[in-house]
C-alpha cells in the first residue's frame, strides 16, 4: 500500500533522484537531515526500444526496490536522457513554436507531448519531448514532482564550473551509448551536440571533427570527461592521442555518502547527483 505524502515519519526529510532513459534508470536518495546520500542504485536495459517497454522495465525495478522506493519523499526531480531537445536562445523563443524548434532535428509525431526547460544560468530554453507514460508513472506513485531533461541539468552544471578563460572548454560527457560534447566560451555556450557511437573510432572522429569545425586548439584547449569513464578507458586514452590536456572532471559535492554504499568517483554520477 502506498504511503500518504503526510506521513511525517516516511518523509524524513528525504529527497529522491532519477536519471531515466532507453537504455537504464539511476536513481539515489538524498537525506537532507544528515547531509548525505544514502541510496544509489542502477540499472541497465538491453532489450528496451520503446517507452511502452521502459514502463514494464520500470515498474519492475519499484517492486523489486520497494523498501526503498515505495516511500514518501520530500521532493522528487526526474530527468529524461534522449536525443529529442534542441536548445533556442531565450529572445528568440516562444512557447507557441515547440515543434518548429525540435522538427529539423527530429521526428516528431502529432501525438507527441513537447515542453521546455528554462536554463537558470544562462539565456538559452531546452526543448525537449519528454516519456509522457513515464511522467504518469511517477504521478502515480509520488504526485506532484519535478522533471527536466538530461541536457538542461548537465548545461546548467556546468556553466556553474565555467570561468571567464578566454580558451574555451571542452566537456565530453559519456554514457554507454552516445556521448555529449559541450564547449564553453566565457561562460557562453559554442556547442552542444550528441552522438551515438559503438567504437573508439567513432567516438574520436566525432570529437576531432568537433574540435576542428570550432578551430580550437588541440594543444591549447582543455578537455574534461564525466559520466562513465576512467583514466583506463580506451576513449579516454584515445582522446589523450590527440588532445594535449585531458582529465577527469573533479566535481566536489556539498553532501557525504552513507558508509554503507561506495563512494563513486566525482565525475561518474554527474547529473544524477546535481538533480536534486
Amino acid at each position: 500500500m502506498e504511503t500518504k505524502r503526510n506521513n511525517i515519519d516516511h518523509t524524513n526529510f528525504k529527497k529522491l533522484s532519477i536519471q531515466v532513459s532507453l537504455n537504464g534508470l539511476s536513481f539515489c536518495i538524498l537525506n537532507t537531515i544528515a547531509n548525505e546520500i544514502i541510496a544509489l542504485r542502477h540499472f541497465q536495459f538491453e532489450e528496451v526500444t520503446n517507452p511502452l517497454q521502459l514502463e514494464k522495465e520500470i515498474n519492475a525495478i519499484f517492486e523489486k526496490e520497494t523498501a526503498l522506493l515505495n516511500q514518501s519523499f520530500e521532493t522528487v526531480t526526474v530527468s529524461h536522457i534522449n536525443s529529442l531537445s534542441t536548445f533556442v536562445p531565450k529572445p528568440l523563443f516562444s512557447d507557441k513554436n515547440l515543434a518548429d524548434y525540435l522538427k529539423y532535428n527530429n521526428k516528431i509525431l502529432p501525438i507527441d507531448y513537447m515542453t521546455f526547460d528554462v536554463i537558470t544560468n544562462n539565456d538559452m530554453v531546452n526543448v525537449y519531448i519528454p516519456y509522457v507514460n513515464i511522467n504518469n508513472l511517477f504521478f502515480e506513485k509520488y504526485g506532484a514532482f519535478h522533471y527536466k531533461h538530461f541536457a538542461t541539468i548537465l548545461l546548467e552544471n556546468i556553466f556553474q564550473l565555467s570561468t571567464s578563460d578566454e580558451e574555451p572548454t571542452v566537456y565530453v560527457h559519456v554514457q554507454k551509448t552516445h556521448f555529449e560534447i559541450v564547449v564553453i566560451q566565457q561562460k557562453k555556450l559554442l556547442f552542444y551536440n550528441s552522438f551515438e557511437y559503438t567504437s573508439s573510432e567513432d567516438f574520436i572522429y566525432y570529437l576531432l571533427f568537433t574540435i576542428e569545425q570550432l578551430k580550437l586548439n588541440t594543444n591549447t584547449l582543455q578537455l574534461y570527461f564525466l559520466g562513465a569513464i576512467d583514466k583506463s578507458d580506451v576513449l579516454y586514452t584515445v582522446a589523450y592521442t590527440y588532445v594535449r590536456h585531458v582529465d577527469l572532471l573533479d566535481k566536489q559535492y556539498d553532501f557525504s555518502f552513507d558508509t554503507a554504499i561506495e563512494k563513486p568517483k566525482s565525475h561518474h554520477n554527474f547529473t544524477l547527483l546535481t538533480n536534486f
